[in-house]
């Protein structure tokens, strides 16, 4: 049976009001994948400006927005290590610096792909096919940068608490401050929050056309990882900050 959570897991001692940081993939800029996934969600996280929303049939400029708030907080990305805010005694530039070692330390690599799908209620970019490439960066950051990681405070604890989460994903939270971790990981890009049934498959079939289009269906090319950080302010979305080479 899993243990109750570990009473080290409350408010962090930065508090709720410290900026929070991410590292992920993110497409480099100039790629297509980059420049579809940025304009689905309405904001494009390197410039840290909003985008005119693509043409779609069955959705107008307003309720598209409301469909992609959630992942335009976040920008465009697949997750490497899950926001954190920084634990005392560590600073910006320490996990830049601990950034550039872990990239370069790595080497680059491709996988085969990524399509439209459904992830539950909301949509994402997944892998065609299984790739332990990104696997293993993943589970390699999750490990490299919790040394960063401040505890989840109360609030945090608790939305992650609302989810019905597994035995051993209640394990994860515990030790890794997320619970979708290592053998529980599976890459994606998240392209829009959670919908009804029906305005789920409209906007998949939207998605999947504006994705045919894009000239974004060559292989995942992952060369870098980014390191995000969301201002601690109301209302801050999460900006992309320094891109690090792999195998440099």
């Amino acid at each position: 049976m899993s243990e109750a959570l570990p009473v080290s897991i409350r408010a962090a001692e930065a508090g709720p009001s410290a900026s929070r940081y991410a590292v992920y993939y993110a497409p480099a800029a100039a790629r297509p994948l980059w420049r579809f996934g940025s304009r689905v969600i309405g904001y494009d996280a390197e410039t840290g400006e909003d985008l005119e929303s693509p043409p779609l049939r069955h959705f107008d400029a307003e309720s598209w927005r409301a469909v992609t708030a959630d992942p335009r907080r976040y920008g465009f990305h697949g997750t490497l290590k899950a926001p954190f805010r920084l634990a005392p005694g560590h600073d910006e530039a320490g996990l830049r610096a601990s950034c550039a070692r872990f990239a370069a330390s790595r080497p680059r690599f491709a996988c085969a792909g990524v399509a439209v799908s459904s992830i539950g209620r909301f949509l994402a970019l997944r892998t065609v096919q299984p790739c332990a490439g990104i696997d293993r960066l993943a589970a390699g950051a999750v490990s490299a940068f919790d040394a960063f990681r401040a505890p989840l405070n109360e609030a945090e604890m608790e939305k992650r608490l609302r989810a019905p989460l597994t035995e051993r994903q209640r394990d994860y939270l515990a030790r890794w401050g997320y619970p979708y971790v290592m053998d529980e990981f599976r890459f994606h890009m998240t392209l829009t929050g959670a919908m009804d049934e029906a305005t789920r498959s409209r906007a998949e079939d939207e998605l999947r056309a504006l994705f045919a289009e894009s000239e974004a269906d060559g292989p995942l090319i992952v060369a870098e990882i980014a390191l995000y950080r969301q201002e601690a302010k109301p209302g801050a979305r999460f900006r992309l900050i320094e891109r690090f080479p792999l195998g440099a």
